[in-house]
């Protein structure tokens, strides 16, 4: 069974250690407890593992974040990859920092990547991973926030955010999407 895993974030250097690039982090994160690498290849670095017999693809598109749907779909018919068994981790503004929230559906909420998305697959019925990133911006500077390095404070719980984020990931692969949101929706939790 196929599964593809789409962390979202925009390419260069200097977005590399921003808020919008939590999506980005995860999945490099992910690649390497699983010790693959990934490759530049169309619109996207990919990389692929197996876990519990499945057939995972990681993406980090190259099309930068408002055309992320570019890729997204581009992967999706490559590897035949049903609706159902794809996973989209995002930045939200919405949650607090730390928040992990697994959802089988919803709204863009504004996120231009998931805008993007939700425009080329002709559905909003996708499973994202929403990482939160707090909202701690004046009003007009939501850009700058998003697209801000994180704060000394918030590099202490990144660690903690990331390992959880990966673990949801494979727990959504091998046991879907209910059960994983059953377990770990919520705060991360020290392992």
């Amino acid at each position: 069974m196929n599964y593809l895993v789409v962390g979202l974030g925009n390419i260069g250097e200097e977005y590399k250690y921003t808020r919008h690039n939590i999506g980005f982090l995860i999945l490099d994160a992910l690649a390497e407890q699983e010790s693959i690498k990934f490759e530049l290849n169309t619109l996207a670095f990919t990389a692929f593992y197996k876990h519990r017999g499945r057939n995972i693809y990681l993406i980090k598109p190259t099309t930068f974040m408002n055309l992320s749907g570019k890729a997204l779909m581009y992967y999706k018919n490559k590897f035949k990859v049903p609706l159902e068994n794809i996973l989209v981790v995002t930045d939200d503004l919405s949650l607090e920092m730390s928040i992990l929230r697994l959802k089988g559906q919803g709204s863009a909420g504004g996120h231009n990547g998931l805008k993007s998305i939700e425009q080329l697959l002709a559905s909003a019925n996708y499973t994202r991973l929403k990482i939160g990133i707090g909202s701690n911006f004046r009003a007009g500077q939501q850009i700058d926030y998003v697209l801000g390095k994180w704060t000394d404070n918030e590099v202490k719980v990144l660690p903690e955010i990331i390992d959880q984020s990966c673990k949801v990931i494979n727990s959504f692969c091998a046991f879907g999407l209910q059960q994983t949101m059953n377990t770990f929706n919520g705060k991360p939790k020290a392992s």
